[in-house]
């Protein structure tokens, strides 16, 4: 391939493997404007045909992505290693998210009624026209939808930029709106790398745009898409506490933390990643913890018995080497893991936890993207609050307690856009999802994630000319 044609391709890599799977040509300038046109001319369309047309259309999507779940799971576990239990329950959630703003999404944005001075007052919600989406690999088709769920229910049209590394799933989502009979253009997906992203958000035909994924990115997007006076919303990750408090269960505690650390090999926003536990049920919490780590399966992620498969490329393993490392140098004790698998292919790591955690250690400051898990043993609740708060991230945390005042004081005092109470942090469509800090800012799902996209139009009907009207 020559220097030119290489230039303007990319190409998929099998995580289990390391092998190709596909190459992609990279799309030119003039087909990213058209693409972003016939977004833009679909929209004249969508937002006028009302709520209940257009969730008839979300629902045959909804059944579309059912009917090919299978297909759906394989396409996202060979792209980005995910076991294919798990993508198989991403894509049933996907199905859920389409099919509650389907039949949630017209009673979120019914008009209101005001009493004012005015003989008549509503106010009204109206689509602010194309969305443009920047979404990452780790939950290629979640991360897309539940953005575009209430977007397109408002009457909004998406085009989506989907990370490399899961381009056949991105694709995969048009293509899933076609097979519905959806309308032309009111889901589309641009092919390319980064450079496509800022064709994107400077087209004069995007109005707003939504973007998951890095911090330094993240501000990137923001910079460009506000200076042009486009909103955006961003999801910048985190790195959430995991608070085990003293009269915690601590069967119940220490099985969450397995499940929320290691959920897709401990790649996800909001993944438990700083464990905080109380020194007076720290041994047991540990002892069970490891044990249970002990355990995962670690392996091809096409079989059903594996927990934990490959992370999604060589610099993501090499970086989570590197933190444990890092933490070890400093002094960090592992009592499961801390080393990659030596299976001679893919980008495996060993389910990892460690312990004698310092603050100057990278896994205490930076989002460990991987399958490891820094325990860190504090006095009290105070102590691990104090902690907590120590951070440039504030997406998710769990606190762990059978006493629920203490955990609505914790909760209530945690810098942070989610808490959960005796579980792991999950996404949910009726609550809303986001951060604050460097964690990101807006809110995603729910009826806020559907106010985050449309115009918030207040209109007044007056019988009489106001008489005392004295400042604007």
């Amino acid at each position: 391939m020559s220097a030119a044609a290489a230039a303007a391709s990319l190409s998929t890599v099998n995580p289990t493997t390391g092998q190709t799977i596909s190459q992609y040509k990279i799309m030119n300038n003039e087909e990213v404007t058209l693409t972003i046109k016939q977004a833009r001319k679909a929209f004249t369309n969508w937002k006028g045909i009302g709520f209940s047309r257009r969730a008839e259309f979300i629902r045959d999507f909804a059944q579309e992505l059912r009917r090919n779940k299978t297909h759906l799971a394989k396409t996202a576990t060979q792209e980005m290693g995910k076991p294919i239990k798990e993508s198989i329950s991403e894509v049933e959630k996907c199905v859920w998210v389409m099919e509650y703003f389907a039949d949630n999404g017209y009673i979120f944005l019914n008009d209101e009624a005001v009493n004012t001075d005015a003989r008549k007052s509503v106010i009204t919600f109206q689509p602010l026209g194309v969305i443009g989406s920047i979404m990452p690999w780790n939950f290629p088709y979640w991360q897309a939808l539940r953005f575009a769920a209430p977007s397109i229910m408002a009457g909004n049209t998406i085009v989506l930029k989907p990370a490399s590394a899961t381009m056949q799933c991105g694709i995969q989502i048009e293509t899933s709106f076609n097979n519905a009979g959806a309308p032309d253009g009111i889901f589309k997906t641009l092919v390319g790398d980064s450079r496509i992203a800022d064709a994107l958000i400077d087209s004069e035909d995007v109005s707003a745009v939504t973007f998951t994924g890095s911090v330094p990115v993240g501000a990137k997007v923001a910079s460009r898409a506000t200076s042009q006076w486009k909103k955006c919303v961003l999801e910048l990750g985190g790195s959430d506490p995991f608070i085990v408090c003293g009269d915690a269960d601590i069967e119940k505690a220490s099985t969450g933390a397995v499940k929320g650390r290691f959920i897709n090999c401990g790649q996800s926003c909001i993944a438990s990643k700083r464990f905080l536990v109380v020194k007076d049920v720290a041994n047991v919490f540990i002892e069970k913890f490891v044990q249970k780590v002990k355990k995962l399966v670690v392996g091809d992620p096409m079989r059903d018995t594996t927990d934990i498969g490959p992370l999604v490329n060589k610099p993501a393993l090499e970086n989570i080497d590197a933190q444990v490392k890092d933490a070890v140098s400093n002094g960090a004790e592992v009592l499961a893991g801390g080393a990659p698998a030596a299976d001679g292919k893919g980008y495996f790591y060993k389910p990892t936890v460690l312990t004698k955690i310092s603050s100057q250690m990278r896994v205490a400051n930076e989002e460990v993207f991987g399958p490891v898990a820094p325990v860190s043993v504090v006095e009290d609740e105070a102590e691990a609050l104090k902690i907590a708060n120590d951070s440039k991230f504030g997406l998710g945390a769990s606190i762990w307690t059978e006493d629920l005042d203490r955990a609505n004081k914790l909760a209530e005092t945690i810098e942070s856009g989610i808490v959960t109470v005796n579980n792991m942090v999950v996404s949910d469509p009726r609550v809303p999802f986001g951060g604050v800090k460097r964690s990101g800012f807006g809110r995603e799902l729910s009826r806020y994630g559907m106010l985050e996209f449309v115009n918030i139009k207040s209109i007044r009907f007056y019988d009489q000319l106001t008489q005392h009207h004295h400042v604007e």
